[in-house]
């Protein structure tokens, strides 16, 4: 099955990146610059700053209706991470093309910038980078410390949680940052629904139950703990061997799955978002094994180190979301919701979609009215 979902049809794009904002470079050390894209706030005295992070393999540029909702009342910013959109070098020179009059630009190449994740350290630093020029930008509207929140989604949301889990306890950022929406965030591993599902599941579920128990025993009865060690001992190291042999030259260009025509339908309940989707070639359509293997053991890190998290926090997402399964979002909250009063949890019973903020109407618009006002709470709190 990997072998032939690799097996795929070149993908082109026609049309440019979809900006949204103005866009300002930061420097990276050597590497291309990385841009903010920053909308200023059509209130003349807006209350906050709001940094956007969107999730994995999509881009930034489909959350300008987005920032453009929040920007009537605060200043809004977002980024590329690192291997997606315009931080991703094949998507880049297939921009920098089209702008030079090609008709266009081959981007079937995309996912090998993924080639240097074992881990999510470079969405990490990524956004680091772009949290500190965010706020240097907030603070450059007016000259003020005015309070900053995050808005992620899906991957983002676990690069963002596992970045404040490392960085919570530092003053500036501790004093600035009011609080995180977390939007379906990577707290699980997927579930594929139906008959993939069937073939797929199991073999998901073995692995993360080893991941899981890899090197680190649980509360568990001596005869089980010696059982779960042995297992994770033999089926980690082989499962990493084999992805990361799917993911060497030669072998990747037909062992990186593409992304599973299922996924769109539990994307959104819009058809008019969904033939967007399928329309973008921006989106990175196929996936390293390497940094897929990489992402789950970033989950099973996280949740080994969730019950930490302080930072003040509106979590949502669907109760029926195959994606980021709910118990993921629910063993968060078990350990985490006592942290503040500020903390608070929407699950949407009985929904499987997604990407809640694009959703169709009036859901989409009912969903960011009750976003801002949790800013709005939270802006009612006297640090």
């Amino acid at each position: 099955m990997i072998v032939l979902s690799g097996c795929v049809h070149r993908t082109y794009v026609t049309a440019s990146y979809p900006r949204w904002g103005n866009e300002i470079a930061i420097e990276q050390g050597g590497e291309e610059p990385l841009i903010l894209r920053t909308l200023p706030s059509q209130s003349s005295q807006p209350s906050a700053c709001v940094l956007l992070v969107h999730g994995m393999n999509e881009h930034i540029g489909r959350y300008g209706e987005v920032a453009r909702y929040f920007s009537q009342r605060y200043f809004v910013a977002g980024f590329d991470h690192y291997a997606h959109g315009l931080s991703n070098p094949v998507l880049r020179r297939a921009d920098q093309a089209l702008a030079e009059g090609a008709g266009r630009a081959d981007v079937s190449d995309a996912f090998l910038a993924q080639s240097a994740l074992y881990d999510l350290e470079p969405l990490r630093q990524t956004l680091g980078l772009a949290v500190q020029a965010f706020m240097a930008q907030c603070d450059a509207q007016d000259h003020s410390q005015r309070p900053v929140f995050i808005v992620a989604h899906s991957l983002g949301g676990l690069v963002t949680a596992s970045y404040l889990l490392k960085h919570q306890n530092e003053s500036d950022l501790r004093k600035r940052l009011r609080g995180v929406v977390f939007l379906a965030p990577a707290f699980a591993v997927s579930e594929p629904p139906g008959w993939r599902g069937w073939v797929a599941n199991p073999l998901i579920k073995l692995s993360f139950h080893a991941e899981t128990h890899f090197l680190h025993p649980q509360r568990e009865p001596l005869p089980l703990l010696l059982f779960n060690q042995l297992l994770s001992l033999v089926t980690v190291p082989v499962l990493d061997g084999l992805f990361e042999v799917f993911s060497w030259p030669g072998l990747r260009n037909f062992a990186s799955p593409t992304s599973p025509v299922w996924v769109t339908d539990y994307l959104t309940d819009s058809e008019e978002e969904k033939a967007r989707l399928r329309a973008d070639g921006w989106i990175v359509r196929r996936s390293l094994l390497r940094y897929v293997k990489g992402i789950e053991a970033e989950v099973v890190r996280f949740r080994r180190q969730m019950a930490d998290f302080s930072i003040p926090y509106y979590l949502i997402y669907s109760e029926m979301d195959p994606i980021t399964p709910a118990w993921g979002d629910e063993d968060f909250a078990r350990v985490t919701l006592q942290h503040n009063p500020a903390n608070e949890v929407l699950k949407l019973p009985d929904l499987p979609y997604h990407q809640h903020v694009f959703m169709q109407e009036p859901a989409r618009t009912e969903l960011l009215q009750k976003i801002e006002k949790w800013l709005d709470r939270r802006l009612r709190v006297v640090q």
